[in-house]
């Protein structure tokens, strides 16, 4: 069952460090049953982005079996969740460009089914790759599917809180023993990193979107435009490619968060194309 094609890896990010949760029992659900995963240990980087690689899994991901601790609350959470099946068998037919399609006009993404990715560099489109899990307080977690420079939310949900005590023991004795911490240093990290006002609003506020576009214009006449890497607070990025860059059509998109662009200013300047950036501030 451990068809390259149908491999992808897990992340587990979060907000910010002081953010952090440690899965206890996890399973990712695949359409054909196999058995795949979270990575070991506790979640890491940014919203959206974990920063760091794990074992290929195997499979379509149809949804999540996850208990993790939250150490900030010193909560458990269950997380029991399936994914709109017909969502997913859409989103693994596609891939996503990043880069000029020399085979003829660069679309968004074609229907080129699995493994279409970055191991061979001359594909110019990337199929689905990466399974995002994303952490927030309150049992709030967002799911990505990562396409190379894109990046899609595929939706919002709620774990619960484990109430049960003898859930809450088990669960406790099992992250107790599978990160070797003694009952000494449990009760000292629960009081040292206690959050009890943690909330989730500002991630949720993230996800609202608007009807806009990205626009690049130039006074130069040479100026030509080639790409638009555009990344949002909620997590999601997205590249705009030739002949659309020029024109990129509105849709409903979250805020933007930092943009970058590549382009020319003259055919002689053609190998030393022009990268910049800039960062918008969220509003404090």
């Amino acid at each position: 069952m451990n068809n390259e094609k149908l491999a992808f890896r897990v992340e587990i990010s979060q907000p910010d460090n002081k953010y952090e949760v440690t899965p206890v029992f996890d399973k990712v659900k695949t359409l054909e049953g196999n058995h795949a995963g979270l990575p070991y240990g506790s979640s890491s980087g940014s919203w959206g982005d974990s920063g760091s690689m794990w074992t290929e899994q195997y499979g379509t991901p149809v949804g999540a079996d996850i208990t993790y601790y939250s150490r900030y609350e010193d909560l458990f959470y269950h997380l029991d969740i399936n994914f709109p099946e017909d969502k997913i068998k859409d989103f693994m037919e596609r891939a996503y460009a990043r880069w000029d399609d020399l085979e003829g006009e660069t679309k968004e993404y074609k229907r080129l089914g699995r493994g279409y990715t970055a191991k061979n560099d001359e594909n110019a489109y990337d199929s689905f790759s990466t399974l995002v899990f994303g952490f927030a307080p309150k049992g709030m977690v967002v799911v990505w599917l990562n396409f190379g420079n894109t990046r899609i939310e595929l939706g919002r949900y709620q774990a619960k809180v484990i109430t049960d005590k003898a859930a809450i023991a088990k669960a406790k004795e099992k992250y107790l023993q599978m990160y070797r911490i003694s009952p000494e240093r449990f009760e000292e990290a629960r009081k040292e990193l206690a959050m009890p006002d943690a909330s989730p609003e500002e991630w949720d506020n993230y996800r609202q979107r608007y009807n806009w576009r990205p626009v690049v214009t130039s006074e130069n006449p040479k100026f030509r435009l080639f790409e638009v890497l555009n990344y949002t607070y909620n997590g999601e990025k997205e590249s705009a490619l030739r002949p659309w860059v020029m024109d990129i059509p509105y849709k409903e998109r979250a805020v933007p968060k930092e943009m970058v662009f590549f382009w020319e200013t003259g055919k002689e300047k053609m190998k030393n194309s022009m990268h910049g950036h800039f960062s918008i501030g969220k509003n404090e």
